[in-house]
């Protein structure tokens, strides 16, 4: 690799820099050139001198790095050290492998991702897009939602929400409320509504192609969010419609074990946790 690293760590994950620092070490021992950082904003600034980005956190933050620097098709190393760590390859006692990344031993895995934007009083007013999920919700008070298919009427119900996620989310908001778990090489739109009052209101699972249409034509005087990755909520208004379709932007995950993603369900999901 001829262009420096850049470790993005989570400083309230990563206490005292210890364990970025060790991969700064090693980094040094191999004479690579490599720049820390912490914030999203200075990711983006620096990106475009990477050859790899190495994240030190949790999901969340290999969440904010790929938002940061999507478009640069820079692939993504993530180290857990949160709870669950689905997207992360490896954990914190696996550093040794590392090495393998350096010099270049890894596999790439591309991750779908979605588009979003708001429409109010027919023209676009919010863009975003997101890795993990989009998410209409009413913040603990029931809303009314429409929900299309290509303009085809979905179903209509009442509740909490809906979310809206890629394969990759579908371990996370999803999977807690109910959506299916699904292999995150395949390229599908998950829709799982959040606590329906309404027995057939169930989780679908829709083609790639699909451009999913959330109507909140009804929400009256109620308020409603939307948030990206779990990012800061976009206030909603009757008459608004959400658009979800999939994104042109990818993320790409550097992959250095042979470990099956149905091994990975059942270590951060299973009984023993």
């Amino acid at each position: 690799m001829s262009k420096k690293i850049i470790l993005y760590v989570n400083p309230d994950r990563d206490v005292g820099f210890k364990v970025s620092g060790k991969v700064a070490d090693m980094l040094t021992s191999m004479g690579f050139e490599y720049e820390t950082c912490e914030y999203p904003d200075q990711l983006h600034k620096i990106a475009e001198k990477a050859s790899m980005v190495i994240t030190f956190g949790g999901d969340g933050t290999l969440l904010h790095c790929a938002r940061a620097i999507s478009g640069f098709g820079i692939p993504i190393l993530g180290i857990n050290l949160g709870n669950k760590g689905f997207i992360a390859e490896l954990e914190s006692n696996e550093l040794e492998l590392v090495y393998m990344a350096i010099k270049g031993h890894y596999t790439l895995q591309s991750r779908m991702m979605l588009d979003v934007s708001v429409i109010r009083d027919g023209k676009p007013i919010y863009t975003d897009f997101a890795l993990n999920d989009v998410v209409v919700s009413g913040l603990a008070r029931v809303i009314e939602i429409d929900l299309f298919g290509d303009g085809r009427n979905i179903m209509t119900f009442s509740g909490d929400g809906l979310i809206i996620s890629t394969p990759t989310g579908s371990t996370a908001y999803s999977m807690a409320a109910g959506g299916p778990i699904v292999e995150p090489d395949a390229e599908n739109i998950i829709i799982t509504p959040i606590c329906p009052h309404a027995l057939w209101a169930k989780p679908y699972v829709l083609a790639p192609q699909r451009v999913v249409t959330v109507d909140m034509n009804r929400l009256g005087e109620k308020h409603a969010y939307l948030s990206a990755d779990g990012n800061n909520s976009f206030r909603l208004v009757s008459g608004d419609v959400v658009l979800v379709r999939k994104s042109g932007l990818t993320t790409s995950l550097v992959r250095l074990t042979d470990k099956s993603f149905y091994e990975k369900v059942s270590e951060k999901l299973g009984e023993k946790q």
